[in-house]
């Protein structure tokens, strides 16, 4: 049910290397997404991809929605919109136990990537991904500065959690690491990295983690929307003004839209991917 659309969009499917948006919408409920992805004004090609879909699984349904945020190259995050949810819902424990299996998932994934080739986990990338389970059940979890935002009657609530080297320094100094910060620059793992948590990085691994943030809430008659966006929307948007915005569009597509738009007048010169969850018409 994709449908393409704006910023000359290409295949609605794989993000990577272009600028995209769709949208879909649940089989069996009311809710519905939209995306908008956009390259930043970086000389590099576009790093971010996604995953926005419902699919029907053991007779329920799953909506899966991801930004995988990459850095040093794509190469990671096209894998993880390849592997990671496969890899979790093919967690023994899934349907029982989501939790664990998301936290198992994320682990083995990263694994898979520092030892899949030379190459591959050379680079990284952050991810933030949700899992909404038969309409009712919301699972979030991340590894970077992807973050997730639920708006519950109007209200920003932050469901995930940023991963920033001066926030974790502790743990990055007690693996032999350091952070650093030059004057007009962010905090860097070793000088290098933005982020303390994430996928692949090889050379910094022994300093970083990747384990996920995982937290879960009902959805109810009270919770509006769901937004998950890269860093390249959050650097210029609070949480409450993202909700704002996207709450006076009723079509997600053209709310992923609006908040793109919006980051892109307030200068942000990253890539800047969003995607909108509505869970009631």
């Amino acid at each position: 049910m994709d449908s393409l659309c704006c910023f000359n969009s290409g295949n609605s499917q794989l993000a990577g290397g272009r600028s995209s948006c769709g949208k879909g919408r649940s089989h069996q409920g009311p809710a519905k997404y939209g995306f908008s992805l956009v390259k930043g004004k970086a000389n590099h090609p576009m790093e971010d991809y996604h995953v926005a879909k419902f699919t029907q699984l053991r007779g329920g349904e799953l909506g899966l929605f991801a930004i995988y945020d990459g850095h040093s190259g794509d190469n990671v995050a096209s894998y993880l919109q390849k592997h990671l949810f496969s890899n979790i819902i093919n967690e023994e424990d899934f349907w029982t136990d989501p939790h664990s299996s998301i936290l198992k998932a994320y682990e083995r994934t990263d694994e898979a990537i520092l030892s899949h080739n030379p190459d591959l986990g050379q680079g990284g990338s952050t991810a933030v991904t949700a899992m909404l389970i038969n309409g009712r059940k919301l699972w979030i979890a991340n590894v970077g500065d992807s973050r997730a935002v639920l708006s519950r009657r109007g209200q920003a609530i932050q469901m995930s959690v940023d991963h920033e080297p001066h926030t974790e320094r502790s743990s990055i100094e007690n693996k032999g690491g350091f952070v650093t910060k030059m004057p007009g620059d962010v905090a860097r793992v070793n000088g290098q990295l933005a982020v303390s948590r994430a996928f692949g990085d090889k050379n910094l691994k022994s300093h970083l983690r990747s384990d996920p943030d995982v937290r879960n809430i009902d959805v109810d008659g009270n919770t509006d929307l769901l937004i998950l966006a890269s860093d390249g929307l959050w650097k210029v948007m609070s949480n409450q003004e993202a909700v704002d915005i996207a709450k006076k569009v009723k079509d997600p597509q053209k709310a992923a839209k609006q908040l793109v738009i919006e980051a892109l007048t307030r200068e942000s010169k990253d890539d800047i991917s969003c995607i909108v969850v509505r869970f009631k018409g």
